[in-house]
């Protein structure tokens, strides 16, 4: 759920943009042909950001710092805190300003509108009303967000009490993102290189160990 840090490592490249928008939304391998390379490769390369992110070992330490009651939710939150945190810093880490940014993400999604699945369309559609994305550098549209997606998970959750134990979570969020973040961009931008010059398939996509993985089912 994490868009906005998905599409800032994407730095610019219309392809890997368009998969940091679809990637929570294309499941498995076969899906991955309704989308022209450059999009697969995206899509691809999302995956990767998620399974990278997971298993980092700062982001395992911060997990264990969340009250038992939202551990289980750690990962939801993390990522929309993760956007709020680079929102934050938007200037630190781009020429380009976030309102113009968010133009170019609804100008993209636009001249590909065949492509955007109906509940990614249903996304865009909220955020266009609750001026995301540039808007998560507030707090309060952060957990109004979680609030929300606690509402659409089947099964009883504390999304929307999430502000209740939010100021004993910032400091480690904040401290884990300023740790972190440069540590995945600089993969990402290894990536991208290897990306550049592979004469391989687009479906690879280096693991955590460097080597390269297809993507999972």
């Amino acid at each position: 759920m994490n868009f906005l840090v998905h599409l800032h490592l994407a730095a610019g490249d219309e392809g890997l943009m368009m998969g940091a928008l679809l990637g929570d939304f294309v499941r498995g391998r076969e899906a991955l042909q309704g989308f022209p390379p450059a999009m697969r490769e995206g899509i691809v390369l999302h995956r990767w950001i998620d399974g990278t992110a997971d298993a980092a070992d700062e982001i395992r330490s911060l997990r264990g710092t969340f009250p038992r009651e939202f551990r289980r939710y750690a990962g939801i939150i993390i990522d929309l805190a993760f956007d709020h945190e680079l929102a934050r810093r938007w200037s630190s880490f781009s020429s380009q300003g976030l309102a113009e940014h968010d133009a170019q993400v609804r100008a993209l999604l636009a001249a590909h509108a065949d492509l955007v699945p109906a509940r990614l369309a249903r996304f865009m559609a909220y955020a266009d009303r609750r001026g995301l994305f540039a808007s998560y550098r507030h707090e309060a549209e952060m957990l109004h967000s979680l609030a929300g997606i606690g509402t659409r998970l089947s099964r009883p959750n504390p999304l929307h009490r999430v502000e209740a134990v939010w100021p004993a979570l910032r400091p480690a969020v904040g401290a884990c993102f300023e740790a972190y973040f440069p540590v995945l961009q600089s993969r990402v931008a290894a990536w991208r290189r290897r990306r550049s010059t592979s004469t391989g398939s687009w479906s690879e996509a280096p693991s955590q160990n460097g080597s390269s993985s297809a993507p999972g089912g």
